[in-house]
């Protein structure tokens, strides 16, 4: 079982649905450390990815592979699903996936247990905002934004050490991500995010954690 513990998880039960915190921003900025700083239970979105072998897989304009940065390589609905289940019944089962072997390698369950807050983290995020909107589960949006060149150099780092993909095709991903991270920012800020720093994300995160501590004990 993959579940997380939070230092701001109440003492009472659920007397409405949890909601969720989607939190978003260009590849290596940073996201998945910042939840993980939080204390509050993660759901990884990464993990939605398509396999390899999946026929809908958009391709890059070159036509050398998949184009893993565009969301159509991403199964929202699934996504959708599982923050719905979270938020209605605290636990769902969600895929494990392998950016190395794009591949989905198995399951495992996510129980968020009586905290009525939560994060997905992942690079599309922002697509399924007004999604999570409309089910009356989104307690807030966030995009880390930061420099292009360090989010280059710390994205580069993970991957080489996650060997996710080999070192060629890593440099030029990350040098096209590079070139694009503003674009990014922008197309996520216009779907709904808030774009800002990691403190600023703190801060907000922190603020949204105690009104839902609040709105669950009256």
């Amino acid at each position: 079982m993959r579940s997380n513990a939070s230092h701001w998880c109440p003492v009472t039960p659920h007397l409405s649905p949890a909601r969720v915190i989607l939190l978003t921003g260009p590849s290596g900025s940073g996201k998945s450390s910042l939840a993980a700083r939080t204390g509050l239970p993660v759901l990884n979105l990464d993990d939605f990815y398509k396999e390899a072998v999946d026929p809908t897989l958009p391709l890059l304009a070159d036509g050398s592979g998949p184009d893993w940065d565009s969301p159509l390589s991403w199964n929202a609905d699934a996504a959708v699903a599982a923050i719905e289940a979270l938020c209605r019944a605290s636990r769902t089962e969600v895929p494990l996936y392998s950016i190395a072997s794009s591949s989905i390698t198995g399951t495992s369950v996510l129980d968020i247990g009586r905290t009525p807050l939560f994060i997905a983290e992942g690079i599309f995020a922002a697509d399924i905002i007004d999604r999570c909107r409309d089910l009356g589960v989104l307690a807030d949006a966030l995009c880390l934004r930061g420099r292009p060149a360090t989010t280059f150099r710390r994205r580069l780092a993970r991957d080489l050490r996650e060997a996710r993909k080999p070192m060629p095709y890593l440099v030029r991903r990350g040098l096209r991500l590079m070139r694009a991270e503003r674009g990014i920012v922008a197309r996520q800020t216009a779907l709904g995010a808030y774009a800002c720093g990691k403190e600023t994300a703190m801060g907000r995160i922190a603020a949204a954690a105690a009104g839902r501590r609040e709105s669950v004990r009256i």
